[in-house]
C-alpha cells in the first residue's frame, strides 16, 4: 500500500504541557475524545492529571481545518522510559502520514532514551516501524486488545 506523503502545510510541533495554551489543549482533548470515545466507543476518563505536568511533551499536526493528529510523551514511567500514549490521528486524515510524521518526531526527540507504550494490537506494525518490540502477553485495557512494546533506543 503506498501512503500519499503529508500534506506540505503539515508539520509536527511540540510544547511541553505547562506551556499549552487553553485553545490547544481543548484540541487535544477533543480530538482524543472523538477517536477513543466516540469512534472506538471506550468510555475513558482521558483528563487524568499528566497533560498539563512539567515532564508532558505533546507533539501536535494542524492543516487548514485544524488538528489532525497528536500524541503525548511522558517521563514518570518505570525504569526511565518514555512514555509514549495517546496517539491518534484524525479520521479525515487516516491514510495521509500524519501518524507517522508524529512517531519520526517524538521518536526523534527521544534519540538516546528507551521508550515504551502500550499500543492496540492492531496497531502493532505500525509501533515496530519506529523499533518497537512487542513484550508480553496482550492484555486487554478498556475491552481493547493491546500490547507492550519497547523501544530500547
Amino acid at each position: 500500500m503506498t501512503v500519499p506523503p503529508v500534506p506540505p502545510a503539515v508539520a509536527a510541533t511540540a510544547v511541553r504541557g505547562p506551556d499549552l495554551d487553553a485553545a490547544t489543549l481543548h484540541d487535544l482533548l477533543r480530538l482524543r475524545a472523538e477517536v477513543f470515545v466516540v469512534e472506538q466507543d471506550c468510555p475513558y476518563l482521558d483528563i487524568d492529571g499528566h497533560d498539563l505536568a512539567p515532564g508532558t511533551v505533546h507533539w501536535y499536526a494542524r492543516d487548514a481545518e485544524g488538528l489532525v493528529g497528536c500524541l503525548r510523551v511522558l517521563s514518570d514511567s518505570p525504569a526511565g522510559y518514555a512514555r509514549i500514549g495517546r496517539v491518534c490521528t484524525a479520521s479525515r486524515a487516516r491514510g495521509t502520514g500524519v501518524g507517522g510524521l508524529l512517531m519520526d518526531a517524538a521518536v526523534a526527540g527521544l534519540a538516546g532514551q528507551p521508550q515504551y507504550l502500550e499500543a492496540q494490537t492492531y496497531a502493532r506494525g505500525f509501533y515496530e516501524r519506529y523499533g518497537f518490540v512487542a513484550r508480553g502477553d496482550y492484555f486487554y485495557e478498556d475491552n481493547i486488545e493491546h500490547v507492550r512494546m519497547y523501544n530500547e533506543a
